[in-house]
């Protein structure tokens, strides 16, 4: 039971960000005190920390968060060997050469991501299906409606992120892979992993000419 909740408490505080103990205890249906146990061992283990933050009169409320350790229970999609190849391939074919080579990953991802937006008959549509692949690829994606009309791409986490940092294209292909998949929308990131946030972000918002289906 304990790793369950704890597992849940690592979830929710990856998709949810900084919470309460009280908060927390209402998301899994469980006691505070319950919830705090299960902090106090994360705690110990290094995987959560706390701030507290005052607000008026009375005591703070404390908010835990993740510590970068608590990155390791999450997909990495073997990054150090990512990195190695990526590192690899600029030594032998150069900049140039990586920079090939990230274009033919966006060709290869841009057609399967195509592929799966066949049928789709609005924005929305695709950037939900956007946001199910990739999930499926570890990114942790939900797509969210905001109250303006406009929709919020969210990824929970980076499985590349080592790679990312080592070559910073990749974050650069993907935007314009969205871009391109997203037709009729404009896309644009509003949070950055590599810029120290906890997610990455991307708002979504359809353009008033465009209303036919992307391919």
């Amino acid at each position: 039971m304990y790793e369950h909740n704890a597992d849940k408490i690592l979830f929710l505080l990856k998709t949810r960000g900084p919470a309460t103990a009280a908060a927390l205890a209402r998301a899994l249906r469980i006691t505070p005190m319950g919830v705090r146990q299960h902090l106090t061992r994360l705690s110990e283990a290094n995987l959560v920390t706390h701030g507290d933050e005052r607000r008026g009169v009375g005591r703070p409320k404390r908010h835990w968060h993740l510590t970068e350790k608590a990155a390791s229970h999450f997909p990495d999609t073997h990054a150090q060997m990512t990195v190695e190849i990526l590192g690899a391939a600029k030594a032998v074919f150069g900049a140039r050469g990586l920079d090939r080579l990230i274009r033919q990953r966006e060709r290869v991802t841009l057609a399967r991501y195509k592929a799966a937006m066949r049928g789709a008959r609005s924005i929305a549509e695709r950037a939900r299906r956007l946001a199910a692949l990739r999930s499926e690829e570890g990114y942790m994606a939900e797509c969210i409606a905001k109250p303006d009309g406009g929709l919020l791409l969210v990824e929970n986490h980076c499985p590349v992120c080592a790679a990312a940092q080592t070559c910073q294209g990749l974050c650069r292909s993907e935007l314009e892979i969205f871009r391109t998949v997203l037709n009729g929308a404009a896309v644009e990131r509003t949070d950055h992993i590599l810029a120290g946030a906890r997610r990455c972000a991307y708002r979504i918002e359809p353009r008033r000419s465009a209303n036919k289906p992307g391919a």
